[in-house]
């Protein structure tokens, strides 16, 4: 009897099961399946400004390393290191005493070769007139020109190392050529500078009102460049770098964005052969005095705007061995794999060069869940694009 009613029960209880089952699935039709809801970005026709950066070094706009230019030992420093100095102002003194008496034995050559001019000119002074009454030889009359003649250049030579003496005396008092910020002494007091071969720099003082950011291009950066210049101008070497515009961006490498731009200085005459690059120098103002020598950053500049580009957000692009698809909604609503060639990223979208016209519905979100053929529901998301000529 028991078993009879367990029978019965789990009889009942999956008649029951098979009639909801039954009931939910009846309503479907296999011929044409539920839809599903995918969001579509549009795309659009912008121009696409493409920027490149490229890592750079800060230098001062002038970078004058301070030397010793006679032997001797250092007394005195006169400035603090770090500070900013004038041109003209005094740096270091070095020992001034042997130059000193180099300075007065010059001079006292040159007082006896004035004298040993004067007598010579006397004598000459006298012997013309005799010579004139032929109370003289004519040899008498060409020695005392001779010894006259002699004693001008004597005199000449004593100024000229009188001169020197007194150049090399002034060479112990180190003065600052430019107007800057001046670095580490690299000397102390007592230590003895100037020798040569292995001269040593004293310091460095640096302009940096302006600063200088050097960086490097590769040769086919270089050409890319070259080539695009000599269209716009006709001519790649017309081009006066001083008269670009001030459009090129600094970041620096706390990754905040310098707020003066800057612009090209010059590019140097050849590639390193070793690195195959050549090198490139722009210029940045630099009136706070915030940036100083030796800081890396980025350099961002402009090289390229493509009139009419169409941007699709990097999600929508699928990857396979190197080829690029998008799937996009026809006008049935279907879904269409599409084959695209695609140009550099710009910030989170990516330049589609081939394989979309504008106002084409791209899947943005859903890519995994349809598939090609199939009937979707799609839903406009609006991604605006950034302000592209800004950082």
């Amino acid at each position: 009897m028991n078993k009879y009613i367990s029978f019965t029960v789990c009889y009942l209880i999956f008649g029951a099961l098979s009639f909801i089952i039954a009931g939910c699935g009846g309503d479907k039709d296999p011929a044409n399946p539920p839809t599903h809801k995918v969001q579509v970005y549009v795309t659009k026709s912008t121009d696409v400004h493409i920027f490149r950066e490229f890592v750079g070094e800060t230098l001062g706009d002038s970078n004058v390393d301070i030397a010793a230019r006679v032997q001797g030992f250092l007394e005195t420093r006169h400035f603090e290191e770090g500070s900013f100095v004038k041109k003209g102002q005094l740096l270091y003194t070095i020992e001034s005493q042997p130059f000193e008496e180099k300075v007065a034995q010059s001079q006292s050559q040159l007082a006896a070769a004035q004298i040993n001019l004067a007598n010579a000119k006397s004598d000459l002074s006298r012997i013309q007139p005799l010579a004139a009454e032929n109370a003289i030889s004519q040899i008498d009359l060409d020695a005392a020109q001779a010894r006259y003649e002699a004693s001008i250049e004597s005199v000449k030579a004593a100024q000229a190392g009188f001169r020197a003496a007194e150049l090399e005396l002034s060479y112990t008092k180190v003065y600052s050529p430019i107007d800057g910020v001046i670095g580490k002494s690299r000397a102390s007091e007592g230590d003895f500078v100037g020798a040569s071969p292995t001269t040593v720099v004293l310091t460095t003082v640096s302009y940096i009102d302006t600063i200088a950011v050097q960086f490097y291009l590769t040769q086919t950066e270089y050409l890319e460049a070259a080539r695009k210049i000599e269209e716009e101008t006709g001519s790649g070497s017309s081009k006066n770098p001083h008269d670009a515009d001030d459009d090129l961006v600094l970041i620096l490498s706390d990754g905040v964005v310098y707020k003066y731009k800057g612009k090209f200085d010059f590019i140097d005459r050849n590639f390193d052969t070793e690195t195959g690059s050549i090198l490139i120098q722009s210029l940045f103002p630099n009136p706070n005095q915030l940036l100083r020598p030796g800081l890396f950053a980025k350099v961002r500049a402009e090289v390229d705007v493509v009139k009419g580009g169409i941007l699709v957000p990097q999600r929508c692009i699928m990857e396979l061995q190197g080829k690029f698809n998008v799937l996009v909604v026809d006008r049935e609503n279907k879904v269409e794999s599409r084959q695209v060639q695609t140009g550099p990223t710009v910030k989170e979208f990516w330049l589609i060069k081939e394989g979309l016209k504008p106002g084409e519905k791209v899947i943005y979100e859903g890519l995994q869940k349809v598939k090609e053929g199939q009937v979707v529901n799609p839903e406009v998301v609006d991604i605006k694009i950034p302000d592209l000529e800004s950082i």
